[in-house]
Formats: structure tokens, sequence, C-alpha cells
């Protein structure tokens, strides 16, 4: 099992642990994923995740089961407590498994899914911070757009990936990007393997770079080889036709359990397998399109938990 970012690694290593007892790789995603949205202190997802440019926290989620190919996501839901469970439910429908805005809150309530408050306190002193900066010191808007996406094999060798974001912060109401979106923010094929991407949604979804990687991965290539081969080209590429390119980074796993990662700036993940427990590590962008991993210090994970709780002014 891999994920995006050192949110991931609690739920991760949670899921690890029932898939080592023989779970499967659906509830492993849900698992994982539910542990962070409702972690208080991570900005970028669920409950404590940053609102919109109004103060409303929409959340955008995707679920996809890569033995079937089905597929459930919800943009724009807000006041519900998991949205990767109201994606997982959305998956078992052939139609209407992607609903947006009030329509996906609503179908969440009278589906008996818990109702919350998304908006914490201290999410809501962060908003209030940033507008203060925005117009006392014109100071861009934006800041923040990290999604958890993790990817999944079970001892049967299903696959799934799920994503869970409150996307970018100060964002327009009814934006989304490319979390909730097939091929974009996630893909899985359990005959071959699966990928997620983080980072700016309006830059990963010009390159489809989740579904590229699982076509990489299908043609013999590894999971780093084909992140190294999707990613980089394409950010050279939108560098050149674009003008500039946002930052995101890819994670793979194939139906072997090898792993791979590709970024275009410093990014922490989580992995374990069947042999070795869940670890957080660090990669970088290296030399000629390839990816530096090293593992995390344990200073670094200690300013780490320091700083996602420090006091809001």
């Amino acid at each position: 099992m891999i994920g995006t970012w050192r949110m991931a690694y609690e739920g991760l290593a949670k899921a690890l642990t029932d898939l080592q007892q023989g779970g499967n790789s659906n509830d492993a995603i849900e698992t994982a994923i539910k542990e962070v949205e409702d972690y208080p202190f991570f900005k970028s997802v669920g409950y404590g995740g940053l609102p919109n440019a109004q103060g409303l926290v929409e959340m955008d989620s995707a679920f996809m089961d890569g033995d079937t190919f089905a597929i459930g996501a919800v943009a724009g839901i807000s006041d519900i407590k998991n949205p990767i469970s109201v994606a997982r439910q959305l998956s078992h429908d052939h139609f209407n498994s992607f609903l947006v805005g009030t329509g996906a809150t609503q179908y969440a309530m009278a589906n008996g899914f818990e109702a919350r408050n998304m908006l914490t306190e201290r999410a809501r002193k962060i908003w209030q911070k940033r507008l203060r900066e925005i117009n006392e010191k014109n100071l861009s808007p934006y800041d923040g757009h990290d999604t958890v996406g993790m990817v999944s094999l079970d001892q049967k060798g299903s696959m799934t990936v799920g994503t869970s974001t409150s996307g970018l912060f100060m964002k327009k109401p009814g934006r989304t990007g490319d979390s909730a979106l097939s091929g974009n923010g996630f893909y899985v094929d359990s005959e071959i393997g699966g990928a997620a991407g983080t980072g700016l949604g309006e830059d990963l979804m010009k390159g489809c770079l989740s579904y590229e990687i699982v076509r990489l991965m299908g043609t013999g290539l590894t999971p780093q080889q084909a992140c190294d081969q999707a990613v980089y080209p394409f950010v050279d590429k939108l560098k050149r036709r674009y003008g500039k390119a946002g930052e995101f980074s890819l994670i793979a796993l194939n139906n072997q359990g090898e792993w791979g990662i590709a970024t275009n700036v410093e990014f922490t993940f989580a992995v374990g397998t069947e042999e070795q427990e869940a670890k957080i590590y660090m990669a970088n962008p290296g030399p000629n399109q390839t990816t530096l991993i090293e593992p995390i210090s344990e200073e670094w994970l200690a300013a780490y938990a320091k700083r996602i709780k420090a006091p809001v002014d």
C-alpha cells in the first residue's frame, strides 16, 4: 500500500495490518483515507480542511475498484464527515456514480452518511488570517492543495485506489481539480497496477498522468520507470507549451507490490509491503529525469508534528 504525503502514514499503517491479515483492498482504502479525513490538523483533507473563498469546506473524493473498474466520486460535497465512504457507495451504481455540489451532499444525507460541520475553529482562523493578508498585503489567495491518494493491493491480487481533498485553499465556490477525475487524479487496473496524484489539479489534469502511469506499467515498465517516464517529460512539455507548471507528485503500485514515485517538488509519502512495515520517505526530483528517495529523519518528523499543531495568530 502506498499513499501521498506524511498525512497518509497512520491510516496506511492501520490498513496495512488488515491487509496482512487477509483483509480486502477496497476496505483498506476506505479505512486508511477515513483516518486522514477525521484528523483535524491536516489542512487539506476532510475535517479541518481549509475552506473556499466564502468560508465553506467543499470536498472532492473518488474510489475505484481495480477488478471491475467501478468508480464512484463526489466533487464539492459539504458538511459530510467522510466523502471517501460516499464515493465508495456510489461506485456500486452504474448510473449517477459521480455527483457534485448540493446533489452529492443531498445524496449522502439521504443515504445515512454522517453529517458534520467540517469547518473547525482552527481552519476558520486560518481563513480569516488569509483574508486579512489578501487585503493588507495583496498576497495571492491560493495556498495549499495536498490531496491524500492511496493505492492498495491485497493477498488475492485485487487493487483499489482512493483520493480525498478539500482542494485549493480559498478556491472559488464550485471549483474542482483532478482528484475526483478518473485518469487524472487516480486510476487502477488490478491486472497491471494503480496510480494517484497530488498537487495543483488545474495542471495535473492537463496530462492524465495517473492513467498514463498505469498504461506504461502495462507495457512492462516498473512503477518507478513508469512514474519517471510519465511525469518529467510532461513537466518539461507543460513549461514549454503552457509557460509554467504547478507543483505535482504521483505515486504508483503494481500488482506485484512494487512501487514508484515522481515529483517536481519536495514530497513525502508513506508505503508498506507484505515484508516491510509502513514507513515515511522523502522524494525529490533528481538528475536526468529521475527521482531521489530517502527515509525521513526523526528530526523532520518531530518538526512536522510541531508545525501542523502550531497556534494560529
